[in-house]
C-alpha cells in the first residue's frame, strides 16, 4: 500500500470501507507528513491536531458500525482562512484584523463537517485575498512545494499548496478572480472554480465562489456531491439540483472546443505555456474532439473598469481602519487601493458596468462550444516574495485574464495540469463550460486527466 498521505478521497473511502485502514491512522500520518513539510512552506493556519484527531476517533468508531456519515467520512480536510470555522478567528490574511472567534461554520465548512471530513485546519491566504501570492502581513510567507524559491499563488495559497505537498487529499478555496484556479495552475494540482452559487458560500457577493482543491478530478467530484447541498444563508445560491457528480466518463469524440490562447491584455504567454496549452488541445482533436481557435473578446477597458471598482471597493474598508491598524496593512495593497481615493463616483459606476460588459462577451464568445480550453495564467510560478507578476500596484491583474472573465460570467472554469516547464514548474490548462453545467467541465478535465503524459511525482518535503 502506498504512504497513507499519498492516498485519494476515494481510495480511502475504498479502505475504510473494507476496515483496511482506520481514519485515526490516516490522520496521524498526513499530521506528521505536514510537520515535516511546514516549516518549508508554511501553508496552514490554525492546525488544530488534537480536535483533527478527535474527529479521526468519532469518524473510526462510525465506521466500525458501519454507520460512515458519507464518502468524506474519516478522510483529512483543510479549509482556505477566509471559510469561517467556529471557534477560529478569521483574519482574512491581514494583521489588521481583530482575531474574533468565528460563532458559526460557514456553509462549505458546515457541510464538510456534517460528512464527517476530518477538519485538520485553515490554510493561509495573503491580505483580504486580494492577491495571486503567498504574501501576506498576518501569515508567514507561503511558498511552493515544486520550488521553494517560487510562490503557490493565490488567494488560496495554502490550499494550492498543501494540496501539492500531501496535506490531505481535500481542500476548500475560494475564487474571485482566479484564487483557486491560479494556485491550481501553479502548483499542479486540480480545482473546480464552480457555477456562481453552486456551492453556497457566506457572505455571497458578485463573482465569489468555493471550490474544491484535490490532487484528482474524482476527489472534486466527491467534494462537489457535499459541498453543493443547499444552505439559506448564501441568498445567491442556485436552488437545489439533483447532479451525478460520480458520473465522469464521456466520450471527447465530437466535442465542440474553443481554443482561447489570447485573452485581448494583461502578460504575453510565455512560450512553455503555449507548447503545453496547445499540445493538450491537439491531444484533444487526436481524440476525435473539433478544435477551432477563438479570437479574443475582453478588453483593456474592461479590465481597467474592473480594477476601479476593486480599488474603491478596497479603498473605502482600509481608509475606514484606525492609522494604527490600516499601518499593518501590506503596504502592496495600501498603495493599490489608495489609487481609487480620487475616483468620482461616475468613474466607479463606469467601471462595474464594465464587469457587465465582460460577462456579457464571455458568455456570447463561448455559447459555440461544448467547453473552451485556455492557459490558467499566461506565466509559470513566480518569485515568492513578489505580491503578483508584475510587483506593480498600479499593473497588479495583468495575469489573470484567463481566468477572471468567467468570475464575472459566473461559468464553471476547471484548471489541471498540462505540463511542466525545463524548471520543473507545472502548467494549468483551464478548461471552461457554460453556466450551471459544471459536470461537463468536471467530465472534460477527467478526460484529459486520462489522457495526458504522466505526470512527475509529487514533491518531497526537503531531507
Amino acid at each position: 500500500m502506498a504512504d497513507l498521505h499519498t492516498l485519494s478521497a476515494a481510495e480511502l473511502f475504498d479502505l475504510y470501507q473494507r476496515k483496511a485502514v482506520s481514519p485515526v491512522d490516516v490522520t496521524h500520518a498526513v499530521l506528521d507528513h505536514i510537520a515535516r513539510w511546514e516549516p518549508h512552506l508554511h501553508a496552514t493556519y490554525a492546525l488544530d491536531a488534537e480536535g483533527a484527531l478527535a474527529q479521526a476517533e468519532a469518524s473510526q468508531s462510525r465506521w466500525l458500525k458501519g454507520e460512515p456519515a458519507g464518502p468524506l467520512d474519516g478522510v483529512p480536510t483543510m479549509i482556505k482562512e477566509n471559510i469561517a470555522t467556529a471557534g477560529v478567528p478569521v483574519p482574512l490574511g491581514t494583521a489588521a484584523t481583530e482575531l474574533t472567534p468565528a460563532p458559526h461554520d460557514a456553509p462549505p465548512a458546515a457541510r464538510l463537517r456534517e460528512s464527517g471530513a476530518v477538519i485538520l485546519g485553515k490554510t493561509t491566504m495573503p491580505d483580504y485575498g486580494m492577491l495571486s501570492s503567498g504574501l501576506s502581513s498576518f501569515h508567514p510567507l507561503t511558498r511552493n512545494p515544486w520550488d521553494l524559491s517560487r510562490g503557490p499563488g493565490g488567494s488560496s495559497s495554502g490550499a494550492g499548496a498543501g494540496a501539492a505537498a500531501g496535506y490531505g487529499p481535500l481542500h476548500v478555496g475560494t475564487d474571485i478572480g482566479g484564487s483557486v484556479r491560479l494556485p491550481a495552475g501553479w502548483c499542479g494540482i486540480f480545482t473546480l472554480k464552480p457555477s456562481l452559487g453552486r456551492i453556497p458560500i457566506h457572505p455571497p457577493y458578485a463573482g465569489r465562489v468555493a471550490g474544491p482543491m484535490t490532487r484528482t478530478v474524482e476527489d472534486a467530484a466527491l467534494m462537489m456531491a457535499v459541498l453543493s447541498r443547499p444552505d439559506p444563508r448564501d441568498t445567491m445560491s442556485l436552488p437545489a439540483q439533483a447532479i451525478a457528480w460520480e458520473k465522469l466518463e464521456r466520450p471527447v469524440e465530437g466535442l465542440r472546443i474553443g481554443l482561447l490562447m489570447d485573452a485581448g491584455w494583461g502578460l504575453d504567454v510565455e512560450p512553455e505555456v503555449r507548447a503545453a496549452v496547445e499540445a493538450a488541445a491537439h491531444a484533444f482533436e487526436d481524440a476525435g474532439a473539433i478544435v477551432e481557435p477563438l479570437e479574443p473578446f475582453t478588453t483593456r477597458a474592461m479590465a481597467e473598469g474592473l480594477d476601479a471598482f476593486w480599488r474603491m471597493r478596497s479603498w473605502l474598508d482600509i481608509s475606514a481602519l484606525d492609522a494604527e491598524r490600516r499601518n499593518r496593512v501590506l503596504p502592496f495593497i495600501v498603495e493599490w487601493a489608495r489609487g481609487a481615493a480620487g475616483l468620482s463616483g461616475e468613474r466607479v459606476f463606469r467601471g462595474y458596468s464594465q464587469m457587465g460588459a465582460m460577462r456579457d462577451a464571455a458568455v456570447a464568445a463561448c455559447a459555440p462550444f461544448d467547453v473552451v480550453l485556455t492557459p490558467t495564467a499566461p506565466v509559470p510560478a513566480f518569485a515568492a516574495e513578489l505580491p503578483c507578476p508584475t510587483n506593480d500596484p498600479t499593473r497588479p491583474f495583468e495575469h489573470i485574464a484567463f481566468t477572471v472573465p468567467y468570475n464575472m460570467s459566473e461559468q464553471p472554469a476547471a484548471s489541471i495540469n498540462c505540463g511542466y516547464t525545463a524548471d520543473g514548474l507545472p502548467i494549468g490548462l483551464q478548461i471552461v463550460g457554460h453556466r450551471h453545467d459544471d459536470l461537463t467541465v468536471l467530465q472534460v478535465a477527467r478526460a484529459w486527466e486520462q489522457m495526458r503524459p504522466a505526470q512527475r511525482p509529487w514533491p518531497e518535503p526537503p531531507a
